[in-house]
């Protein structure tokens, strides 16, 4: 072998090593990236929330102050307090936000939820915010109803709701949420409270008769479908306001004590990431974030659409 092919060879084999030494150093600062990326990476928090909480804007609101105080990537689904609760059953959510309780407290008797943290005390069902339910309609109000005052108007007003538009269901009709929601929920406990039996009273006769519709949707749309038929409608008040704009219906019934509507956030045990679901109870409880929601509405509406937490409205903790 000559000289000349020997060296030949052995500047092949040098470059060769260069080669697979700068081929294993990139190799290895990809490596290193891309485990710091992992680090680095932002988690997700999956939410169900009522559609009053959504339709009004608050979660739009809250959503990019919260993600960027955790670093984390919220993904809200809009659903009435029934499927929002059946979501974190099935481990599809993380945390619900809900108005309900009588349904939060079969989620949490069921074995759904786990404990939170909140002001030194440990518990499944944390209060964050309230406002209140009220009674919408037509101004022309031919059941007559805006003229009630009192503990008792709620369940007085439904009453001659009931009675007027079996009367004439032409003109008295009543639009409900009919989909399992909190607002659901509550106009049961109003309807009850008032000596009727729903499902047989309101959901059967009442249907039969014309003057009792069930929406199947969320509030904002059972807003505009009760405008539309110039029909009654139980809402919660912010979303009422936020909504009141493109609508004809009139606030008619805003006193009683039934009225009081109190959303809890919760965390599902079958969800993935207890820990940032804490995050979310924490920053929920948070006096800024409180101080906001107290706030949220006042400059386009002249009022809050929300009330912060309150121990003595809301309960503890």
């Amino acid at each position: 072998m000559s000289f000349r092919k020997v060296s030949r060879d052995k500047r092949r084999f040098l470059l060769t090593r260069i080669l697979l030494k700068i081929a294993s150093i990139v190799l290895v600062l990809t490596l290193l990236v891309t485990v710091l990326g992992c680090s680095e990476q932002t988690e997700v928090l999956r939410v169900a929330t009522t559609t009053s909480l959504y339709d009004t804007g608050l979660w739009d609101y809250l959503e990019g102050i919260f993600e960027d105080r955790y670093n984390d990537d919220l993904q809200i689904t809009a659903k009435g307090t029934g499927m929002a609760l059946q979501l974190g059953m099935n481990g599809d959510v993380d945390v619900v936000t809900v108005h309900d309780p009588v349904q939060e407290a079969a989620f949490i008797d069921g074995g759904y939820a786990l404990n939170a943290t909140v002001d030194g005390n440990s518990t499944a069902r944390v209060t964050w915010a309230y406002n209140y339910f009220i009674i919408v309609g037509p101004e022309s109000d031919p059941a007559g109803v805006g003229n009630l005052t009192g503990s008792l108007a709620p369940e007085e007003a439904f009453q001659k709701i009931q009675q007027e538009g079996a009367l004439d269901p032409d003109n008295v009709k009543s639009v409900s949420r009919g989909d399992n929601s909190g607002t659901h929920g509550k106009e049961k406990a109003i309807w009850a409270s008032g000596g009727y039996n729903y499902t047989e009273d309101i959901q059967g006769d009442g249907a039969a008769a014309g003057w009792y519709i069930e929406a199947g949707t969320g509030m904002g749309a059972t807003l505009e479908m009760a405008d539309e038929l110039m029909a009654y409608a139980l809402t919660d008040k912010g979303t009422f306001l936020a909504y009141q704009g493109d609508l004809d219906l009139v606030p008619l019934v805003e006193e009683g004590d039934i009225m009081l509507n109190v959303y809890t956030v919760i965390i599902c045990k079958n969800g993935v990431n207890s820990g940032m679901a804490q995050n979310l109870v924490t920053f929920l409880r948070a006096d800024d974030i409180q101080t906001l929601i107290a706030g949220f509405g006042v400059p386009e509406y002249g009022e809050t659409l929300f009330y912060h937490w309150d121990p003595e409205i809301c309960g503890l903790p």
